[in-house]
């Protein structure tokens, strides 16, 4: 079973225990941010906004596909009733 990280919360507060009331506290919690957010911004991912308009976009095109299928379905039977008249 894989180990869940502790939340980032808790790794600076347990960092700001470490270096006390140093000058190293800001020094340190401004690199862990900037490290956080570098490894964040490697991530392939989108905002929420994007998120929601492709999500609306796939349900746009589920639609179409179903009504599409279901004009090919009649198109399919209407050719059969045709062909099997001759």
């Amino acid at each position: 079973m894989a180990l869940k990280p502790p939340p980032l919360s808790d790794v600076l507060s347990q960092v700001n225990e470490l270096v006390g009331g140093s000058g190293l506290k800001d020094e340190v919690d401004k690199n862990v941010r900037s490290l956080v957010q570098s490894a964040l911004s490697k991530l392939d991912m989108v905002s929420r906004e994007e998120f929601d308009i492709q999500a609306d976009i796939l349900q746009q095109t589920r639609t179409q596909v179903r009504a599409l299928e279901a004009e090919l379905e009649k198109l399919s039977r209407d050719l059969e009733t045709l062909c099997s008249d001759t």
